[in-house]
């Protein structure tokens, strides 16, 4: 470790080209204490290998995820530009995404088709599930680099254009995507945000068109950072993808993704980058109390399905500008 953790004991897990630092402090330290004393190294530990659990963290009041979130990573943000569902818990700290749990969330950074990216990101294991529900993570620069050189250039060149319709019904709404229930401010956020829009009625359609491949303004680390696979029609499930399709058309569909030139993705590339994902996620057991910090750009964070109860909550963060 570049910076060592202070009253704690530490281990370094690896496997397929992902890392996670798991830090337990000692018996008896104050929490608080603790996390002050220890930020510098959380910190250079996110960049150093991207992703860290403390285990056992002491938190208890959700209020304590967003302080000590600020304290380590910077300004909390809200969940602004909305693509899953989640409900606020108090200021800015979030339940993560609300799927059913016997869905798998594919690995993805944060944000990454909007301008206003988290940097950081806080996990916080209010509950942990019975069985399942771990938050696996990949290594951004190792998925960049198992991925056919072919296929990260075309992405590298032409970027990726994501696509959104916006209806009651099916999908998010834009009052909930934007949360707000004016247009007005719609039109000024998205126009702010290098955001095409398209009104049809109380219909939105969106297109933005982003980097699929970036350097890490710290570390210098190149990775792979989008959210193509997980927009493009092709994650659906086959017979929910046919009766999207059917009611919607390509053109309707509640989100998408092609390259940025608007020239499609084909299934077959979009199998390529979620095999790739598969083979480089790294999978640690969740226990109530603990605490996952990553840092958004260098790794990509999932969800596993699991039984019985599950709570973990989030803040994000970012960096002022240096």
């Amino acid at each position: 470790m570049t910076t060592p953790f202070t009253d704690a004991d530490t281990e370094i897990l690896e496997t397929n080209g992902s890392r996670l630092v798991r830090v337990r402090p000692w018996a008896g330290s104050d929490h608080r204490s603790w996390f002050t004393a220890n930020a510098r190294a959380l910190r250079s530990a996110m960049y150093e290998h991207a992703a860290v659990m403390v285990k056992e963290s002491g938190l208890v009041q959700q209020s304590e995820l967003a302080e000590i979130a600020e304290e380590i990573g910077g300004r909390t943000l809200d969940y602004n530009e909305r693509s899953t569902p989640r409900s606020r818990v108090t200021g800015k700290v979030y339940t993560s995404t609300e799927y059913p749990a016997d869905q798998s969330i594919p690995q993805h950074n944060e944000s990454a088709y909007s301008e206003n990216w988290p940097h950081n990101l806080f996990f916080f294991c209010a509950l942990a599930a019975r069985s399942g529900g771990e938050t696996p993570v990949a290594d951004s620069a190792a998925v960049l680099g198992k991925l056919p050189a072919d296929l990260v250039r075309r992405f590298e060149e032409k970027g990726v254009l994501y696509t959104r319709t916006y209806r009651k019904g099916m999908g998010l709404s834009w009052q909930e995507g934007f949360q707000s229930d004016d247009k007005g401010y719609v039109e000024s956020y998205c126009a702010d945000h290098d955001i095409q829009t398209d009104w049809d009625g109380d219909l939105l359609r969106t297109r933005q068109r982003r980097a699929a491949v970036m350097v890490h303004p710290v570390t210098g680390a190149k990775v792979w950072f989008n959210q193509a696979h997980l927009f493009h029609v092709n994650a659906l499930p086959e017979p929910v993808r046919e009766g999207l399709l059917e009611i919607c058309g390509e053109d309707g569909l509640p989100r998408n993704a092609y390259y940025g030139d608007g020239t499609r993705i084909t299934a077959d590339e979009i199998d390529t980058i979620l095999g790739v994902y598969g083979e480089t996620v790294l999978a640690e057991t969740w226990g109530t109390g603990d605490l996952l910090m990553i840092d958004n750009i260098l790794t990509s964070h999932g969800r596993r399905p699991f039984t019985g109860d599950r709570k973990v909550l989030v803040a994000m963060t970012q960096r002022e500008a240096a």
